[in-house]
């Protein structure tokens, strides 16, 4: 067995393989995937001299353990976490060098909600439709990591970055989202369309990687009835019978039968990604707003 593998020692609340995605398989019902904060994913990539589109994990709320097999650098970022090496404390946010049988020790994020793991050569499980990305709707790709499992490595691309400590952003106090008026937007009351420019929400608990649902206030329909399904896209607000919006995320289905009442614009999505439940939402219309 090579010795460029990843063993699992802790996998952590919820910790999958993701990179880029696989963009283009909406028609036959392929969620893209891929990292929910993907300039994080993109920086730990660089960070270790992996190209972009390299795998990484992607850990959620309680970070998780890894040995490696053979000495690797590796880099930690997204959600700001404590690290750890042999139970040294090392460096987040900047590459770090791990002997072969040493335990990296990833912990619980301080805020935020996901980090980001590279290791140089990025994760070498096998590709789905040209993609490594655990998709949790599909179920297509790896798994999400188990105690005990091993992941392959690739070879190093290039050197580590020469950089101490590279700058992140913080995880958002309040998010603020902006959308254009999606395509149902008549489906809804002018009081609500109000409100939902108007009125506070905060991001629930029951969020994953498919949706970011919200609480607050239910937004009435000027409509009754159901749609016939129709496609979905990367942040489309969507609007089940409970009248709270549900923004789409990285493994949203790629149909739907409740009504899109706006699109967040895809800058605002990796600030999503890292919104903690109980953090404020407003959502901004930008362009498009009809009145109400």
């Amino acid at each position: 067995m090579t010795d460029r593998a990843l063993v699992v020692v802790r996998a952590g609340a919820l910790t999958t393989v993701q990179d880029e995605g696989r963009p283009g398989h909406a028609h036959l019902g392929v969620p893209r995937s891929g990292a929910l904060d993907a300039p994080a994913a993109a920086l730990v990539n660089r960070l270790v001299g992996n190209p972009r589109g390299a795998a990484v994990l992607e850990t959620t709320l309680t970070g998780c353990a890894l040995r490696p097999r053979s000495a690797v650098t590796v880099a930690v970022g997204g959600a700001p976490c404590p690290v750890s090496v042999d139970g040294r404390p090392v460096a987040w946010g900047a590459p770090v060098r791990v002997p072969a049988g040493a335990l990296l020790e990833v912990g619980a994020a301080v805020r935020g909600v996901r980090g980001y793991v590279a290791v140089c050569g990025g994760v070498a499980v096998e590709p789905v439709l040209g993609s490594r990305s655990t998709d949790l709707l599909s179920g297509l790709g790896p798994p999400p990591l188990a105690d005990g499992a091993m992941l392959p490595l690739g070879r190093p691309a290039g050197p580590p970055a020469r950089v101490d400590v590279a700058p992140q952003p913080a995880p958002p106090a309040e998010l603020v989202l902006r959308m254009t008026w999606g395509p149902r937007e008549d489906w809804f009351t002018p009081g609500a369309r109000q409100e939902f420019v108007s009125r506070p929400y905060r991001v629930s608990s029951a969020s994953n990687r498919i949706g970011l649902r919200t609480e607050g206030p239910a937004l009435g329909r000027a409509r009754e009835g159901e749609l016939a399904s129709e496609g979905m896209v990367l942040g489309a607000v969507q609007v089940p019978p409970d009248g709270r919006p549900v923004i789409f995320l990285a493994d949203h289905p790629t149909t739907g039968g409740y009504p899109v009442i706006a699109v967040v614009h895809a800058a605002d999505l990796p600030a999503a990604a890292q919104a903690a439940p109980g953090t404020p939402v407003r959502f901004v219309a930008v362009r498009g707003r009809r009145s109400p």
